[in-house]
Formats: C-alpha cells, structure tokens, sequence
C-alpha cells in the first residue's frame, strides 16, 4: 500500500516537471494517417506493377526486387500534410525545405531531419513560488500562443524546441514578476502579458519562433496574505471615502460662506430663504406652523415683498 501511494505521489511530481509543451503537442488531434497510406498505397502499385509485368518468368528473385523496388519508391517519394514542413538534410547538411504536397527524398544520400508543424501552438505554464519585488511568492498559470515561422531554424538551432520555449517561458515569467511589486502584478496583468512576449520573442527569434500572445489565467496569493490584503484594500476604501466627504464638506462649508455673505447684504433674500425653508418643511412632513405677523404678511403680500 505504501509503495503504491509512493508510485503515485512521484508520478504527480514528474507531471507537474515535465514539460508541458510537450504534453500539449501529444494530445493534437490532427491525424497524419494519409501519409502512411499513401506510402502504403505506393509500395504495393510499384510492386504489383513489377510482378504482373513478370509474371510469365515468377521467381523469387523477381518477387525479392519486386519488394525492393517498391519500398525504395515508398521511401523516396512521400508528402506532407498542408500544415507541416519538412526539413531535408543531404550528406549532414540543411539542403531544403520541403511541403506542403508531395516531394522526393533520394535514398541514403538525404533524410528527412524533422517534421515541423507551423500551426499554432498552445502552451500552458506556470511559475510556483516566484518571487516578487517586494518578496512574496506567487503561483501563477499562464497560456503561451506561438508558431513556428521558419523550419530550417527551428531543427538546426535547437534540439528540441517545443520544450525550449516552455522553458524560456517559465524564465520569462519569473523574471518579469520579480521586477514588479505585489500589487502591480494584479492592477498591470495586460502590461505583465505584454513583458513576457517580448522577453520571449527576443530569445526565440532567432529559433524561427513567433510567440503570438501571453495570457496570465490565474494568480494565487498565499492564505496568510489574502486576509492581510483584504484589509488594506477595506482600510484604502475607508481612506478614499473619508477623503471624499472631506471634499464635499470643504465645498458646501464655502458655498455656506458664500450665501451668508448674500444673506448678509440682502435682507430681503435672507427672509426668501426662511420662507423657503418653512414651505420645505410643511410640504413635506405636513402640519400646522406658526409664524410672527411679519411672515405671515409676507406670504400674503408675497409681489409688493420682492418689490
């Protein structure tokens, strides 16, 4: 029992190692068996060919370079899909780019070196623990979109390049998260995006690789920072709302200035306002209101008042 739940907890370490650029282009659904069916195809018409010509003079040896023949064209002349290129090396060395369509491979003296696939790639990777500026570390998960632009590049300069470019992924991603604070890295996610593919494109140019876009998905804090962060971001809320009515209190505390200086030149728009009040008042709450006999003469006479 002891050794199965060890198999199975080395199994989840070497998932979480492995590179998973590499998982990603396994799992593509696109099937490439119309190339072996043609060189199926081609083999038996080549062969076929041969025996019925010969079949009035069959012999083993006719059957034997019958079977020769046919798998030295089947070699020879294949074809690739619309999506790949193929590179040719002659004697060791890059000759040519062969693809889409059907090409010619002489025997011995060339070889296909690699089959690349130039359609978009899509890498998921992740950072544990990466460090920021101010020293906290994130789990981050990121999507990387990139493509392959030039084949000869992409077999010749690097061994294997899908697991290159994870890696330089994972380093690019490090390493911006460590120039920036905590707090920069949720409020300049697009920016961060943006560092990234170009950390990448400058070490991958020269690969034959294009990194399309950089996506962040997702950003674990720690448990014991969330609580912490969450009060800050309540106590920066109350901060800004203090401020704010802090404000508003400045402006109508001189917009009160403003109307006693008014008030104090204008008698007559003092009494305005106290009749304006009153009218408030019993207009909204109802009731009876009792005023001196100057008010009430007012609201009699309210035209020769403003007059």
């Amino acid at each position: 029992m002891r050794s199965k739940t060890k198999r199975e907890g080395q199994k989840q370490v070497d998932q979480a190692v492995a590179p998973k650029s590499v998982a990603a282009s396994a799992g593509r659904r696109t099937s490439r068996n119309s190339v072996y069916v043609f060189a199926a195809a081609l083999f038996l018409i080549v062969a076929g060919t041969m025996l019925a010509i010969g079949w009035s003079v069959l012999s083993s040896g006719l059957v034997i370079a019958a079977l020769a023949i046919g798998a030295l064209v089947a070699f020879s002349v294949r074809i690739a899909p619309q999506w790949e290129r193929v590179v040719i090396l002659r004697l060791g060395r890059f000759h040519r780019v062969a693809g889409p369509g059907p090409y010619f491979v002489i025997p011995v003296i060339e070889h296909a070196a690699s089959h690349v696939d130039q359609r978009m790639v899509t890498t998921p990777f992740s950072a544990e623990e990466a460090l920021t500026a101010d020293l906290v570390p994130l789990d981050i998960d990121s999507v990387l979109f990139w493509l392959v632009w030039n084949p000869k590049d992409a077999c010749v300069e690097v061994e294997d390049y899908a697991s290159a470019v994870w890696w330089a992924a994972q380093t690019a991603l490090r390493d911006a998260v460590g120039r920036i604070n905590l707090a920069e890295v949720a409020t300049r996610r697009e920016q961060l995006d943006n560092e990234i593919k170009e950390i990448l494109d400058e070490k991958t140019r020269s690969w034959g690789i294009t990194v399309v876009s950089v996506e962040i998905r997702d950003i674990a804090i720690p448990k014991d920072l969330q609580d912490a962060l969450s009060k800050e971001a309540q106590a920066e809320r109350e901060r800004n709302a203090r401020l704010l009515l802090a404000e508003i209190e400045k402006d109508i505390s001189e917009m009160f200035v403003d109307a006693a200086a008014v008030y104090d030149r204008n008698d007559k728009a003092l009494q305005l306002r106290t009749m304006n009040l009153i009218y408030e008042s019993v207009k909204e709450k109802g009731g009876l209101v009792i005023a001196p006999s100057a008010f009430g003469e007012a609201f009699n006479n309210i035209e020769g008042f403003l007059k």
